[in-house]
């Protein structure tokens, strides 16, 4: 991989340990995914925040760092709410082990802003054409699919790496060779709300880490499309689709050009409504309720809002956000809560301790759905949106 000259100096040393072991990072990934050059890129998105993930080994590995990011920076939700933590059941020693990793993270100039939906916070963080790193999935789901911006699944390392430097490698999807779609997915039946969760909970273990194109009877809004792209991302390792006839569309590369990938479509499949009703099937009786993975959008604050009006609830219901978004829309927060439910911000079922005690978890996300079981130990139901209300109201 080619680098400039001042490129050159910061992988010698000259800027200091950490810049040269972050450029380390970019080139070695360079190199193994035969990159041509860094690129400059807008913003990061960083994973490995939550301690009950990256303990205490994490924890020290970032608190030894130093310098400033040289590009706007976001986390990822960390393992509790940063304000009512001790509502939900966290201990002290966890609390501060959090905090010290924030803490750390901050002290890089990177926002304590803990959400897996940075752009609906600024929406300046990723438009059409940006080159990103971003590591969350469905984060990265989403700005290739919706916004049209490109980036690899960074991990948390690479991400915080190219945040220190301002650049990526350019390779994977940020070039149009790789950004073509390789399988064809015919959806039969109309879709709605978590019918999108569960339709990606099925293409995302059929596509793998290809890039599926779907032909749908309805068109989904940005926030459904979210709730596929991060039911992909967790079933299988899908970080880019297109929704046939809506933007953003595929590229469209010159021919004949030898040296680029040109391929097509593979594989051609059909998935029946049926298969999607499936997913609903599994049943257990939730002492649970959550909404918010990924986190939940001002629209879908309001629709919950309204739903849960005149209501009581009578089991755990917990609808995860960024603290942002709650500052930003009180009113709804006022509204949700009103009911007995309660907003968590910055956190979310499945990165937090706090869910580990329960014994069935109702969800409305894909993405959930196939990470509870694996990292909260506890058995998962997916529901829509009307589904959770009703189940949290019901005695």
């Amino acid at each position: 991989m080619y680098l400039t000259p001042s490129e050159e100096l910061i992988l010698n040393g000259e800027q200091g340990y950490v810049l040269q072991k972050a450029m380390e990072i970019l080139t070695a990934l360079g190199d193994i995914y035969d990159a041509d050059r860094l690129i400059p890129i807008k913003s990061t998105q960083i994973a490995g925040v939550s301690y009950k993930n990256i303990g205490e080994a994490g924890l020290e590995w970032i608190s030894g760092l130093s310098g400033t990011v040289k590009v706007p920076s976001i986390l990822n939700p960390a393992g509790l709410d940063r304000v009512r933590w001790r509502e939900l059941s966290i201990s002290e020693e966890f609390a501060a082990k959090q905090d010290a990793v924030i803490r750390a993270y901050e002290s890089l100039g990177i926002l304590p802003w803990c959400t897996c939906t940075p752009y609906e916070i600024r929406a300046d963080l990723a438009m059409p054409g940006d080159h990103l790193a971003w590591s969350e999935s469905s984060a990265v789901a989403y700005a290739n699919s919706v916004i049209g911006a490109r980036t690899n699944r960074e991990g948390g390392p690479s991400a915080l790496a190219a945040a220190l430097i301002g650049k990526t490698p350019n390779y994977g999807y940020h070039l149009d060779r790789n950004r073509l779609p390789s399988i064809a997915i015919r959806v039969e039946g109309r879709l709605s709300g978590a019918d999108y969760g569960a339709l990606g909970y099925i293409a995302g273990a059929i596509a793998g880490s290809g890039v599926p194109i779907f032909s749908l009877e309805s068109v989904p809004t940005n926030d459904e499309r979210k709730a596929l792209g991060a039911a992909m991302a967790a079933s299988g390792a899908v970080a880019l689709h297109y929704i046939g006839g809506v933007a953003p569309l595929p590229p469209t590369l010159p021919h004949p050009q030898p040296d680029q990938d040109t391929r097509d479509i593979v594989e051609q499949i059909t998935i029946e409504h049926s298969e999607i009703e499936e997913v609903y099937r599994h049943q257990c009786d939730p002492d649970l309720i959550t909404i918010g993975c990924p986190h939940c959008s001002a629209a879908e604050l309001a629709r919950l809002r309204d739903l849960l009006a005149g209501k009581t609830v009578t089991k755990e219901f917990w609808i995860f956000t960024s603290g942002i978004m709650r500052d930003r829309h009180p009113d709804l927060v006022t509204g949700i809560e009103s009911s007995g439910a309660k907003v968590i911000c910055d956190t979310c079922m499945v990165v937090s301790p706090s869910c580990e005690r329960f014994n069935c978890i109702m969800v409305t996300s894909g993405k959930a759905l196939a990470y509870v079981p694996q990292m909260c130990g506890s058995d998962a139901v997916l529901g829509s949106i009307e589904d959770c209300v009703r189940s949290a109201v019901t005695p």
